[in-house]
């Protein structure tokens, strides 16, 4: 299935130009472009007729949260027939796990998981392995590592209309892919059994999925609402991703097992030779507890810190990230490229520096340092073609690519305004003479300040100079003028407690 954009406008302005100039570079096999547009020209709705005429699947990382859900619901709009997908970081809180050498601190990992954006990410990799026509809007958390995709769609569950399976095989697979029982909540990541009724409740889904067998044979699966239990629609079949991305299969875990405990006694000894016995006690202590917790369950807390073993690697190479799901070449759009492309170079030296502290000390592996994000280099060796897309290219953006598809004229017609830089100096005068001369031809003015803080004392001070005086005295003209740039509250309270009962004896 092809990409279809669904719009109530057409490219107007520079956009149809635009998106000729990018398809040209895309199908003469340009590994660079630029778009640069100034902001509100469009720039999304272009890169949405780029993917919908390009048809391939597409990556879109941006270098904010919120700049990211703002496309992901822009190119959902556009393109509501397809998979556009959120991948983001889902924390609400995260503390990395870190260790302060100077004080002897040693800070846990402390996070709070966001279910509904977990459940996103989840489903952008389902959507992945199952679909073609998939665009994933991103942050720099596709860099990071992430389970290996080869296991992930190994360990898949599918359940087939009329297919033989018994009940207690398909329970057992779910409970392997981490998927947990509850026969009362129903929770995304559970299941719940009714005699040979199974109802699973995906981690990448809103709707249930209920399995009916009738002796070894599934009878029926159905879509059905997680709280009411009502059945919206029979399917022929379903396919179940794991509930996490860190999992397993049961015939890796052991030789991986066997490659953490001969990494710990290789570690030991080193430290015993350095006469640090302390640090060898302690991540001796704490890799054994993991290794049990991986034997019985399959999982333990911090399990990404094995992620080498775990997927079979070599010491060094890059891990399993989002970029590793996507089938065959993709396109790649970095917006706002000018921020976006120092934070994909700054992601990897951080996370090193962090976690070469807590090896010297004995509370990781050094397998541990690759966990790690990609660095830029190896971000680009996974990427195909790429578009960034900013009003103002950064020095790496110019210098690989090729003059940029510059779009200027945005689609309503309007043009920036005229800007003129005035002295510091009477500022908050200045600018009441001109609220005041806009106010008379009756305009609206918008006034910004750098800080919150200076916004509400500015609005403060404004609503107790003119509430019910339009036309200022000169006295208090006079009074203005001796006020600093920006209102403090200490002014406030002077004003309540000296000036106003003088200058406004009316409104005591």
């Amino acid at each position: 299935m092809s990409f279809k954009l669904q719009a109530p406008f057409k490219p107007t302005g520079d956009q149809p130009e635009a998106i000729a100039a990018l398809l040209r570079g895309l199908e003469r096999g340009a590994r660079f472009q630029i778009l640069e547009g100034v902001t509100g020209s469009g720039k999304t709705f272009t890169i949405a007729n780029v993917l919908a005429r390009w048809g391939r699947p597409a990556l879109i990382v941006s270098h904010n949260k919120t700049l990211a859900a703002q496309l992901y619901g822009e190119l959902k709009s556009f393109l509501p027939q397809n998979a556009v997908e959120f991948f983001i970081s889902y924390y609400d809180y995260y503390q990395p796990e870190a260790y302060i050498p100077q004080t002897d601190t040693y800070i846990e990992k402390d996070a709070a998981i966001n279910q509904e954006i977990e459940r996103l990410r989840l489903s952008a990799t389902n959507s992945l392995l199952s679909r073609d026509d998939v665009a994933i809007v991103a942050s720099v958390s596709c860099i990071y590592g992430l389970g290996s995709p080869q296991d992930y769609e190994e360990m898949l569950v599918r359940v087939t209309r009329g297919a033989a399976a018994e009940r207690d095989e398909v329970l057992r697979r779910l409970v392997e892919i981490q998927y947990r029982r509850s026969d009362y909540e129903t929770e995304p990541g559970t299941f719940r059994v009714r005699g040979d009724t199974v109802d699973i409740f995906p981690s990448y889904a809103q709707d249930g999925v209920r399995v009916d067998f009738f002796g070894d044979r599934i009878e029926r699966v159905a879509c059905i609402d997680p709280l009411s239990g009502a059945v919206r629609r029979e399917v022929a079949e379903a396919l179940i991703s794991p509930a996490k991305h860190f999992v397993m299969p049961e015939a890796k875990l052991a030789p991986a097992l066997e490659r953490i405990l001969a990494e710990l006694d290789e570690r030991l000894r080193w430290f015993e030779c350095e006469g640090k016995l302390l640090e060898a006690q302690r991540l001796k202590q704490r890799t054994l507890y993991d290794v049990e917790m991986l034997k019985e369950i399959g999982y333990c807390a911090g399990i990404e810190n094995y992620s080498r073993h775990l997927s079979g690697r070599g010491p060094g190479e890059p891990p399993d990230t989002l970029l590793d799901y996507f089938r065959g070449e993709f396109l790649t759009v970095i917006d706002e490229s000018h921020a976006t492309v120092p934070q994909l170079r700054a992601m990897y030296h951080g996370d090193q520096a962090r976690k070469q502290t807590l090896v010297d000390h004995g509370f990781r592996l050094p397998s541990a340092k690759d966990n790690r994000p990609l660095s830029f280099e190896e971000f680009l060796a996974k990427v195909g073609p790429v578009i960034f897309t900013t009003a103002t290219p950064g020095p790496f953006e110019r210098q690989v690519s090729p003059p940029p598809v510059r779009q200027i004229i945005r689609p309503t017609g309007l043009v920036d305004p005229p800007v003129e830089v005035r002295p510091l100096r009477n500022q908050v005068d200045d600018l009441m003479e001109e609220v005041r001369a806009h106010a008379e031809r009756g305009e609206r003015v918008l006034a910004t300040t750098l800080t919150k803080r200076t916004a509400e004392d500015l609005a403060e001070q404004w609503v107790e100079l003119f509430r019910g005086f339009p036309q200022p005295s000169p006295l208090l003209a006079r009074l203005r003028r001796g006020v600093e740039a920006t209102c403090t509250r200490r002014w406030k309270e002077n004003w309540k407690q000296h000036a106003a009962p003088v200058l406004f004896p009316q409104q005591r």
